[in-house]
């Protein structure tokens, strides 16, 4: 079955995993920026970065069939530092007619700490004054429900914000539904260690039903797996779910909210 993963960072990320991924059926993925492993020192250190996510990775993935879109921003982790992340919001409108850039993300919360915030809410202004898709961070484990909260009244307290086109990533068994009922769309990030384990996701979709629900698998500098979407496509089949059920979690739900930007120019397979 074709799918494609909306949150994946490729670049922590061999060639060789590229290959694997084209070989289990992704034929698209979107990478957000994000942490680089080590919090970066200057401005110019994201330009780089975001050179990278325009310009190599989607030559990298087509070797392979695969078409990379991305998402532009300074993540949670090092917005702490708010003179830097300033810096980075200023340059970023340079990129977004890159045509791979979907919008603005993965911004969100790490620590739900006031700087986190203030530069989260910086990040959504940018996305409205230029009509942008926005795709969120929430925090890990004991920080989650709270961020959660923080995240979503923010979002609903903006009322420029279009709910239909942002997705509120890693979402667990007590964040889905509140981001559902808000009227967002909310992605299940497919972790061996935390998040959604396949089975987790399994459940919280025969509980809520697949609209607005997505699967990825992340695929960054820490314990993951990078065809995580694949081991949740073998769970639902495994509980006798029917493939069109399937596809619309993974293929369809993805195609449907990137199609709403104006720059997801997405070739679907013949045949």
């Amino acid at each position: 079955m074709d799918y494609i993963d909306p949150h994946i960072h490729m670049v922590s990320r061999t060639t060789d995993d590229y290959e694997t991924l084209a070989k289990m059926g992704c034929v698209a993925l979107s990478e957000p920026a994000f942490w680089a492993g080590f919090d970066r020192g200057s401005a110019e250190s994201f330009r780089d970065y975001f050179r990278q996510l325009t310009e190599f990775e989607p030559k990298r993935a087509a070797q392979f069939g695969i078409q990379h879109f991305t998402w532009l921003c300074i993540n949670a982790k090092e917005a702490e530092n708010v003179s830097l992340s300033r810096e980075v919001i200023a340059m970023i409108p340079e990129f977004l007619a890159a045509p791979n850039v979907l919008g603005i993300g993965e911004i969100g919360l790490n620590k739900n700490t006031r700087n986190e915030s203030i530069i989260f809410l910086e990040h959504l202004d940018l996305a409205v004054k230029h009509s942008q898709q926005i795709l969120i961070h929430t925090p890990h484990l004991e920080d989650k429900y709270q961020g959660t909260r923080m995240i979503l009244d923010m979002l609903c307290g903006d009322s420029r914000i279009e709910r239909h086109r942002v997705l509120v990533d890693h979402v667990e068994e007590h964040t889905v539904r509140p981001v559902l009922e808000a009227g967002f769309w909310a992605g299940m990030t497919l972790y061996p260690v935390t998040k959604c384990t396949p089975q987790r996701a399994a459940d919280i979709i025969e509980m809520y039903g697949p609209e607005r629900l997505m699967a990825n698998s992340a695929g960054d500098w820490g314990p993951s797996k990078p065809t995580a979407v694949p081991d949740l496509i073998l769970e639902l089949r495994r509980r006798g779910h029917s493939e069109s059920l399937i596809r619309r979690v993974v293929y369809d739900n993805p195609l449907e909210f990137f199609r709403q930007s104006r720059q997801f120019a997405f070739t679907p397979r013949s045949g």
